[in-house]
Protein backbone atom coordinates (compact mmCIF):
# COMPACT_ATOMS: atom_id res chain seq x y z
CA UNK A 1 0.00 0.00 0.00
CA UNK A 2 2.23 2.82 -1.40
CA UNK A 3 1.75 5.78 -0.80
CA UNK A 4 4.29 7.45 -4.13
CA UNK A 5 6.41 10.41 -4.20
CA UNK A 6 3.93 11.00 -7.33
CA UNK A 7 0.90 11.22 -4.72
CA UNK A 8 2.97 13.44 -2.33
CA UNK A 9 3.21 15.56 -5.43
CA UNK A 10 -0.58 15.09 -7.16
CA UNK A 11 -2.35 17.40 -5.03
CA UNK A 12 0.34 20.20 -6.50
CA UNK A 13 -1.87 19.96 -9.63
CA UNK A 14 0.23 21.28 -11.93
CA UNK A 15 3.05 22.15 -10.02
CA UNK A 16 6.06 19.63 -9.79
CA UNK A 17 6.41 19.50 -6.33
CA UNK A 18 10.23 18.57 -6.59
CA UNK A 19 11.88 18.70 -3.08
CA UNK A 20 12.53 22.33 -2.39
CA UNK A 21 16.24 23.11 -2.24
CA UNK A 22 17.74 25.91 -0.56
CA UNK A 23 21.02 27.33 -1.04
CA UNK A 24 23.94 30.09 -0.84
CA UNK A 25 27.50 30.76 -1.26
CA UNK A 26 30.05 28.69 1.09
CA UNK A 27 33.29 29.09 1.22
CA UNK A 28 36.35 26.53 1.69
CA UNK A 29 36.85 27.36 5.20
CA UNK A 30 35.21 26.26 7.56
CA UNK A 31 32.01 28.20 9.95
CA UNK A 32 30.71 27.38 13.20
CA UNK A 33 27.84 26.47 15.01
CA UNK A 34 27.90 29.45 16.52
CA UNK A 35 24.72 31.14 15.56
CA UNK A 36 24.41 33.33 18.74
CA UNK A 37 26.03 36.85 16.42
CA UNK A 38 24.84 39.79 14.28
CA UNK A 39 22.61 38.34 11.39
CA UNK A 40 24.66 40.12 8.52
CA UNK A 41 25.89 39.44 5.66
CA UNK A 42 25.08 37.92 1.71
CA UNK A 43 23.86 34.32 1.65
CA UNK A 44 22.41 32.67 -1.89
CA UNK A 45 19.01 30.82 -1.33
CA UNK A 46 18.38 28.37 -4.32
CA UNK A 47 15.35 26.63 -5.29
CA UNK A 48 14.37 23.56 -7.01
CA UNK A 49 12.13 24.58 -9.88
CA UNK A 50 10.04 26.99 -8.50
CA UNK A 51 10.70 30.25 -10.12
CA UNK A 52 7.62 29.99 -12.78
CA UNK A 53 5.02 28.78 -9.82
CA UNK A 54 6.23 30.89 -7.05
CA UNK A 55 7.88 33.80 -7.78
CA UNK A 56 6.13 35.85 -5.78
CA UNK A 57 5.95 33.84 -3.06
CA UNK A 58 9.15 33.23 -2.13
CA UNK A 59 10.34 37.23 -3.28
CA UNK A 60 7.95 38.18 -0.52
CA UNK A 61 9.45 35.57 1.86
CA UNK A 62 13.43 37.04 1.13
CA UNK A 63 11.89 40.95 1.73
CA UNK A 64 10.74 40.40 4.66
CA UNK A 65 13.78 38.47 5.80
CA UNK A 66 15.71 41.50 4.92
CA UNK A 67 13.56 43.97 6.02
CA UNK A 68 13.82 41.84 9.65
CA UNK A 69 17.93 41.74 9.17
CA UNK A 70 18.73 44.87 8.22
CA UNK A 71 22.65 44.28 6.77
CA UNK A 72 21.56 41.17 5.11
CA UNK A 73 21.25 40.05 1.31
CA UNK A 74 20.13 36.92 0.22
CA UNK A 75 20.24 35.87 -3.71
CA UNK A 76 17.86 33.75 -4.95
CA UNK A 77 18.77 31.14 -8.02
CA UNK A 78 16.41 28.76 -9.29
CA UNK A 79 17.95 25.39 -10.55
CA UNK A 80 16.21 23.09 -12.93
CA UNK A 81 14.99 19.91 -11.40
CA UNK A 82 16.49 17.71 -13.91
CA UNK A 83 19.72 16.38 -12.13
CA UNK A 84 19.66 18.31 -8.86
CA UNK A 85 21.02 15.47 -6.75
CA UNK A 86 23.68 15.66 -8.95
CA UNK A 87 24.47 19.06 -8.95
CA UNK A 88 23.99 19.24 -4.84
CA UNK A 89 27.04 16.56 -4.75
CA UNK A 90 29.07 17.99 -7.51
CA UNK A 91 29.20 21.16 -5.27
CA UNK A 92 29.79 19.55 -2.30
CA UNK A 93 32.98 17.53 -3.97
CA UNK A 94 33.79 21.43 -5.16
CA UNK A 95 33.77 23.37 -2.20
CA UNK A 96 30.97 25.45 -3.90
CA UNK A 97 28.21 23.78 -2.07
CA UNK A 98 25.63 27.15 -0.68
CA UNK A 99 25.11 28.47 2.76
CA UNK A 100 21.18 27.00 2.79
CA UNK A 101 20.48 24.11 1.24
CA UNK A 102 16.58 22.75 1.15
CA UNK A 103 16.93 18.66 1.07
CA UNK A 104 15.20 15.26 1.54
CA UNK A 105 16.43 13.18 4.51
CA UNK A 106 18.19 10.78 1.96
CA UNK A 107 20.05 13.70 0.21
CA UNK A 108 21.30 15.19 3.67
CA UNK A 109 22.12 12.14 4.72
CA UNK A 110 25.70 11.81 3.03
CA UNK A 111 26.40 15.76 3.11
CA UNK A 112 26.00 15.31 7.07
CA UNK A 113 28.63 12.41 6.76
CA UNK A 114 30.87 14.69 4.56
CA UNK A 115 31.11 16.93 7.44
CA UNK A 116 29.01 19.74 5.45
CA UNK A 117 25.87 19.91 7.14
CA UNK A 118 25.08 21.60 10.04
CA UNK A 119 24.29 19.97 13.47
CA UNK A 120 21.05 21.98 14.32
CA UNK A 121 20.67 20.47 17.71
CA UNK A 122 23.72 22.22 18.40
CA UNK A 123 23.22 25.44 16.30
CA UNK A 124 19.75 25.86 16.69
CA UNK A 125 18.03 23.64 19.54
CA UNK A 126 16.35 26.96 20.49
CA UNK A 127 13.76 26.06 17.29
CA UNK A 128 13.25 22.68 17.80
CA UNK A 129 10.17 23.25 19.96
CA UNK A 130 8.86 24.98 17.28
CA UNK A 131 8.26 21.84 14.68
CA UNK A 132 6.59 18.40 15.21
CA UNK A 133 8.78 16.06 16.86
CA UNK A 134 8.62 13.66 13.91
CA UNK A 135 9.57 16.19 11.69
CA UNK A 136 12.43 17.40 13.74
CA UNK A 137 13.55 13.77 13.51
CA UNK A 138 13.65 13.16 10.20
CA UNK A 139 16.67 14.54 9.66
CA UNK A 140 18.65 12.27 11.86
CA UNK A 141 21.24 10.33 10.96
CA UNK A 142 21.70 6.53 11.77
CA UNK A 143 25.01 5.93 13.48
CA UNK A 144 25.34 9.73 14.38
CA UNK A 145 24.26 12.27 16.82
CA UNK A 146 22.15 15.61 15.90
CA UNK A 147 20.00 17.04 13.45
CA UNK A 148 21.33 18.09 10.34
CA UNK A 149 18.24 20.11 8.66
CA UNK A 150 14.95 22.19 9.48
CA UNK A 151 11.75 20.65 8.45
CA UNK A 152 9.89 22.49 5.84
CA UNK A 153 6.81 20.58 4.71
CA UNK A 154 5.33 17.81 5.15
CA UNK A 155 2.86 15.37 2.75
CA UNK A 156 1.20 12.51 3.21
CA UNK A 157 -2.11 11.07 1.59
CA UNK A 158 -5.13 9.02 3.22
CA UNK A 159 -6.48 5.84 1.63
CA UNK A 160 -9.64 5.51 -0.46
CA UNK A 161 -12.12 2.72 -0.66
CA UNK A 162 -15.48 1.52 -2.21
CA UNK A 163 -17.63 1.27 0.32
CA UNK A 164 -19.98 -0.63 -2.25
CA UNK A 165 -17.35 -3.46 -2.61
CA UNK A 166 -16.99 -3.37 0.97
CA UNK A 167 -20.95 -4.06 1.53
CA UNK A 168 -21.11 -6.46 -1.27
CA UNK A 169 -18.70 -8.74 0.35
CA UNK A 170 -20.76 -8.84 3.56
CA UNK A 171 -18.07 -6.18 4.74
CA UNK A 172 -19.16 -3.36 7.33
CA UNK A 173 -18.85 -0.39 4.64
CA UNK A 174 -18.46 1.93 7.97
CA UNK A 175 -15.14 0.22 9.51
CA UNK A 176 -12.31 0.05 7.10
CA UNK A 177 -9.86 -1.55 8.29
CA UNK A 178 -6.94 0.38 10.40
CA UNK A 179 -4.36 -2.20 11.28
CA UNK A 180 -2.98 -5.08 8.57
CA UNK A 181 -4.38 -7.86 10.45
CA UNK A 182 -7.73 -6.34 9.78
CA UNK A 183 -6.65 -5.70 6.34
CA UNK A 184 -5.32 -8.80 5.66
CA UNK A 185 -8.66 -10.59 7.16
CA UNK A 186 -10.88 -8.29 5.09
CA UNK A 187 -8.59 -8.60 2.13
CA UNK A 188 -9.11 -12.76 2.15
CA UNK A 189 -12.39 -12.07 2.77
CA UNK A 190 -13.29 -9.82 -0.50
CA UNK A 191 -11.21 -11.96 -2.82
CA UNK A 192 -13.76 -15.19 -1.84
CA UNK A 193 -16.80 -13.11 -1.74
CA UNK A 194 -15.92 -12.11 -5.40
CA UNK A 195 -14.21 -15.21 -6.93
CA UNK A 196 -10.99 -13.07 -6.76
CA UNK A 197 -12.31 -10.74 -9.42
CA UNK A 198 -12.21 -7.77 -6.81
CA UNK A 199 -8.36 -7.21 -5.05
CA UNK A 200 -8.37 -4.73 -2.22
CA UNK A 201 -4.87 -4.00 -2.70
CA UNK A 202 -2.95 -2.77 -5.94
CA UNK A 203 0.59 -2.68 -4.39
CA UNK A 204 3.44 -4.83 -3.52
CA UNK A 205 4.87 -4.10 0.10
CA UNK A 206 7.29 -1.54 -0.09
CA UNK A 207 9.82 -0.35 2.68
CA UNK A 208 7.40 2.07 4.13
CA UNK A 209 4.83 -1.24 4.67
CA UNK A 210 7.51 -3.00 6.59
CA UNK A 211 7.96 0.48 8.63
CA UNK A 212 4.13 0.60 9.41
CA UNK A 213 3.86 -3.09 10.29
CA UNK A 214 6.15 -2.55 13.01
CA UNK A 215 9.54 -4.06 11.55
CA UNK A 216 13.03 -2.77 12.76
CA UNK A 217 14.24 -2.05 9.42
CA UNK A 218 18.17 -0.97 10.29
CA UNK A 219 19.93 -1.76 13.19
CA UNK A 220 20.61 1.56 16.17
CA UNK A 221 24.01 2.17 14.76
CA UNK A 222 22.91 2.73 11.14
CA UNK A 223 25.31 0.21 9.61
CA UNK A 224 22.71 -2.82 8.51
CA UNK A 225 19.37 -3.13 7.42
CA UNK A 226 17.56 -5.61 9.55
CA UNK A 227 13.94 -6.12 7.52
CA UNK A 228 14.42 -9.68 6.83
CA UNK A 229 13.65 -10.59 10.90
CA UNK A 230 11.05 -12.63 12.25
CA UNK A 231 8.33 -9.35 11.80
CA UNK A 232 9.24 -8.94 8.43
CA UNK A 233 9.00 -12.11 6.87
CA UNK A 234 6.07 -12.58 9.15
CA UNK A 235 3.95 -9.24 7.16
CA UNK A 236 5.78 -10.70 3.08
CA UNK A 237 4.21 -14.04 3.94
CA UNK A 238 1.08 -12.55 4.20
CA UNK A 239 1.32 -10.45 1.13
CA UNK A 240 2.70 -13.64 -0.55
CA UNK A 241 -1.41 -15.14 0.81
CA UNK A 242 -2.91 -11.98 -0.91
CA UNK A 243 -1.18 -12.87 -4.08
CA UNK A 244 -2.22 -16.56 -4.22
CA UNK A 245 -5.82 -15.48 -3.20
CA UNK A 246 -6.26 -12.71 -5.56
CA UNK A 247 -6.68 -10.14 -2.93
CA UNK A 248 -3.61 -8.41 -4.10
CA UNK A 249 -3.91 -7.56 -7.62
CA UNK A 250 -2.19 -9.63 -10.24
CA UNK A 251 -0.38 -6.94 -12.19
CA UNK A 252 0.46 -5.57 -8.94
CA UNK A 253 3.84 -6.50 -9.66
CA UNK A 254 4.74 -3.92 -12.57
CA UNK A 255 1.74 -1.83 -11.15
CA UNK A 256 2.24 2.33 -11.52
CA UNK A 257 0.36 4.81 -9.41
CA UNK A 258 -1.27 5.51 -12.71
CA UNK A 259 -2.37 1.52 -13.35
CA UNK A 260 -3.40 1.64 -9.78
CA UNK A 261 -5.85 4.28 -9.88
CA UNK A 262 -7.29 3.05 -12.99
CA UNK A 263 -8.12 -0.29 -11.47
CA UNK A 264 -9.72 1.50 -8.26
CA UNK A 265 -11.37 3.81 -10.79
CA UNK A 266 -13.15 0.68 -12.53
CA UNK A 267 -13.93 -1.28 -9.46
CA UNK A 268 -11.21 -3.84 -9.75
CA UNK A 269 -9.49 -2.67 -6.49
CA UNK A 270 -11.07 -2.03 -3.15
CA UNK A 271 -8.67 0.54 -2.03
CA UNK A 272 -5.60 3.45 -3.21
CA UNK A 273 -4.59 5.92 -1.77
CA UNK A 274 -4.63 9.47 -3.41
CA UNK A 275 -5.38 12.70 -3.15
CA UNK A 276 -8.01 15.47 -3.59
CA UNK A 277 -7.22 15.92 -7.23
CA UNK A 278 -8.56 11.80 -7.36
CA UNK A 279 -10.92 12.90 -5.71
CA UNK A 280 -12.37 15.79 -8.25
CA UNK A 281 -11.72 12.79 -11.21
CA UNK A 282 -14.10 10.32 -9.29
CA UNK A 283 -16.85 12.30 -9.35
CA UNK A 284 -16.32 12.97 -13.45
CA UNK A 285 -15.27 9.62 -15.08
CA UNK A 286 -16.63 7.37 -12.33
CA UNK A 287 -20.00 8.57 -10.75
CA UNK A 288 -21.14 5.47 -8.88
CA UNK A 289 -17.83 5.47 -7.11
CA UNK A 290 -17.53 8.99 -6.06
CA UNK A 291 -21.00 8.23 -4.51
CA UNK A 292 -19.43 5.40 -2.46
CA UNK A 293 -16.28 6.88 -1.59
CA UNK A 294 -14.88 6.43 1.85
CA UNK A 295 -11.95 7.52 2.85
CA UNK A 296 -10.27 6.54 5.71
CA UNK A 297 -6.42 6.74 7.00
CA UNK A 298 -3.27 4.85 5.79
CA UNK A 299 -2.89 1.31 7.14
CA UNK A 300 -0.47 1.00 10.33
CA UNK A 301 0.00 -1.60 13.11
CA UNK A 302 2.01 1.51 14.77
CA UNK A 303 -0.68 4.03 15.54
CA UNK A 304 1.82 6.36 13.47
CA UNK A 305 1.52 6.73 9.55
CA UNK A 306 4.05 7.42 7.13
CA UNK A 307 4.73 11.04 6.63
CA UNK A 308 6.92 12.52 3.41
CA UNK A 309 8.88 15.37 4.88
CA UNK A 310 11.61 17.91 2.90
CA UNK A 311 14.21 20.43 5.10
CA UNK A 312 16.54 23.07 4.97
CA UNK A 313 19.80 22.46 5.91
CA UNK A 314 22.56 25.02 6.88
CA UNK A 315 25.64 24.70 5.04
CA UNK A 316 28.25 23.75 8.01
CA UNK A 317 31.29 25.85 5.87
CA UNK A 318 28.99 28.89 5.95
CA UNK A 319 30.89 31.90 6.42
CA UNK A 320 27.83 33.81 7.90
CA UNK A 321 26.19 31.12 10.33
CA UNK A 322 23.70 33.79 12.10
CA UNK A 323 22.77 34.68 9.08
CA UNK A 324 22.06 31.51 7.57
CA UNK A 325 20.92 29.93 10.24
CA UNK A 326 18.55 32.44 10.89
CA UNK A 327 17.07 32.38 7.24
CA UNK A 328 16.60 28.76 7.26
CA UNK A 329 14.61 28.85 10.47
CA UNK A 330 12.39 31.97 8.65
CA UNK A 331 11.95 30.11 5.82
CA UNK A 332 10.36 27.13 7.90
CA UNK A 333 8.95 29.08 10.63
CA UNK A 334 4.77 28.87 11.34
CA UNK A 335 3.74 31.81 9.78
CA UNK A 336 6.01 31.24 6.05
CA UNK A 337 4.43 27.48 6.30
CA UNK A 338 1.18 28.21 6.41
CA UNK A 339 1.35 31.01 3.96
CA UNK A 340 2.89 28.32 1.77
CA UNK A 341 0.42 25.80 2.87
CA UNK A 342 -2.51 27.79 1.39
CA UNK A 343 -0.63 28.31 -1.89
CA UNK A 344 0.22 24.48 -2.39
CA UNK A 345 -0.87 21.21 -1.37
CA UNK A 346 1.36 20.82 1.56
CA UNK A 347 1.42 20.68 5.30
CA UNK A 348 3.31 22.94 7.52
CA UNK A 349 5.94 20.78 9.81
CA UNK A 350 5.40 23.35 12.67
CA UNK A 351 4.04 22.76 16.07
CA UNK A 352 0.22 23.93 16.27
CA UNK A 353 -0.14 24.67 12.70
CA UNK A 354 -2.56 22.08 11.99
CA UNK A 355 -4.57 22.83 14.66
CA UNK A 356 -5.84 25.43 12.40
CA UNK A 357 -9.11 26.15 10.84
CA UNK A 358 -7.67 25.99 7.46
CA UNK A 359 -6.68 21.80 8.58
CA UNK A 360 -9.70 21.71 10.84
CA UNK A 361 -13.18 22.54 9.36
CA UNK A 362 -15.00 21.30 6.99
CA UNK A 363 -16.63 23.54 3.75
CA UNK A 364 -18.16 20.53 2.10
CA UNK A 365 -15.44 20.64 -0.51
CA UNK A 366 -13.76 17.29 -1.69
CA UNK A 367 -10.06 18.92 -1.39
CA UNK A 368 -10.85 20.13 1.99
CA UNK A 369 -12.55 17.06 3.20
CA UNK A 370 -9.04 15.05 2.12
CA UNK A 371 -6.50 18.04 3.28
CA UNK A 372 -8.31 17.57 6.61
CA UNK A 373 -8.06 13.99 6.98
CA UNK A 374 -4.32 14.34 5.78
CA UNK A 375 -3.58 16.48 8.67
CA UNK A 376 -5.28 14.97 11.18
CA UNK A 377 -2.73 11.85 10.87
CA UNK A 378 -0.11 14.26 10.14
CA UNK A 379 0.23 14.99 13.86
CA UNK A 380 1.85 11.99 15.00
CA UNK A 381 3.19 10.60 12.18
CA UNK A 382 7.03 8.91 11.13
CA UNK A 383 8.99 9.43 8.04
CA UNK A 384 9.72 5.12 8.13
CA UNK A 385 11.69 5.31 4.55
CA UNK A 386 15.41 4.92 6.24
CA UNK A 387 17.69 8.23 5.44
CA UNK A 388 19.70 5.49 4.11
CA UNK A 389 17.42 3.81 1.73
CA UNK A 390 18.72 4.98 -1.60
CA UNK A 391 16.45 4.26 -5.30
CA UNK A 392 18.59 1.08 -5.49
CA UNK A 393 17.88 -0.15 -2.67
CA UNK A 394 14.05 0.30 -2.99
CA UNK A 395 14.43 -1.49 -6.41
CA UNK A 396 16.48 -4.20 -5.12
CA UNK A 397 14.04 -4.73 -1.87
CA UNK A 398 11.18 -4.40 -5.00
CA UNK A 399 13.00 -7.26 -7.22
CA UNK A 400 12.70 -9.84 -4.28
CA UNK A 401 9.55 -8.94 -3.10
CA UNK A 402 8.10 -9.97 -6.67
CA UNK A 403 10.22 -13.58 -6.45
CA UNK A 404 8.51 -14.47 -3.22
CA UNK A 405 5.41 -13.54 -4.41
CA UNK A 406 5.74 -15.33 -7.68
CA UNK A 407 6.88 -18.01 -5.66
CA UNK A 408 10.43 -18.41 -6.94
CA UNK A 409 11.85 -17.45 -3.51
CA UNK A 410 10.67 -18.13 0.15
CA UNK A 411 10.18 -14.95 1.92
CA UNK A 412 12.42 -15.34 4.03
CA UNK A 413 15.25 -15.91 1.20
CA UNK A 414 13.94 -12.98 -0.64
CA UNK A 415 14.18 -10.32 2.22
CA UNK A 416 17.83 -11.70 3.09
CA UNK A 417 19.08 -11.57 -0.52
CA UNK A 418 17.36 -7.65 -0.04
CA UNK A 419 18.90 -6.88 2.99
CA UNK A 420 22.39 -8.46 1.73
CA UNK A 421 21.94 -6.52 -1.57
CA UNK A 422 21.43 -3.63 0.81
CA UNK A 423 24.08 -3.49 2.86
CA UNK A 424 26.34 -4.09 -0.02
CA UNK A 425 25.24 -0.88 -1.64
CA UNK A 426 25.45 0.67 2.05
CA UNK A 427 28.90 -0.15 2.35
CA UNK A 428 29.52 1.73 -1.01
CA UNK A 429 28.00 4.77 0.10
CA UNK A 430 30.92 5.13 2.99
Amino acid sequence: MRISRRAFAAAAAAVVLMPLSACGSGGDDGGSTDASGKVEGDITFQTWNLRANFKSYFEGVISGFEKQYPGTHVKWIDQPAEGYADKISADAAGGTLPDVVNVSPDLVAPLAKAGLAMDLDKAAAKYKSEYLPGAWASHEIPGMTGTYAFPWYLNTGPLFYNKSLFEEAGLDPDQPPKTYDELFAQALQLAKKTDGKVATLANVPTVEDFGRYGVELMNKAGTAFAFNDAKGVELLTKYKELYDAKALDPQALTATPESSGKKFLTGAVAMNPGSALDLDNFKKQAPSLYKNIGITDQITSTGHVNMYVMGVMVNSKTKHTPAAVAFAHYVTDAQQQMSFAKKVAIFPSTAGSLDDPYFTKEDGTDETRVRIAAAKSLKNAVNYTPVLFSEQMKTALRNEVAKALQGKESPKTALDNAVKQCNTLLQQQG
